[in-house]
């Protein structure tokens, strides 16, 4: 079963995304949103952590273009319909509170 997670909080303020990747199956994906777009700041941690674990990486793109975070190509953009069809397509939605 296929779960899509939401990750919304900053992973330079918590450990949310950490978790989270560790949950992860093969099937799984992540959106980043709000604040979690963080995650692509180039060469951090969150950044290397997210490209090693090999998961379909989604970014919300008005959040990254407000945060002025480039999207890496192993990552794709999308918008808020993209949004809602991507938590049609998975099996699941986790959103990390």
């Amino acid at each position: 079963m296929s779960t899509l997670h939401v990750v919304s909080h900053s992973p330079f303020t918590d450990s949310r995304l950490d978790s989270c990747l560790r949950l992860c199956g093969a099937q799984d994906a992540i959106l980043l949103c709000g604040d979690g777009a963080y995650a692509l700041q180039a060469a951090s941690v969150p950044f290397q952590a997210l490209q090693a674990k090999g998961l379909k990486v989604f970014v919300l793109s008005e959040d990254s273009q407000a945060r002025n975070m480039p999207v890496p190509a192993w990552a794709d953009s999308v918008d808020y319909p993209a949004f809602v069809q991507l938590s049609i397509d998975y099996d699941k939605v986790n959103t990390w509170l």
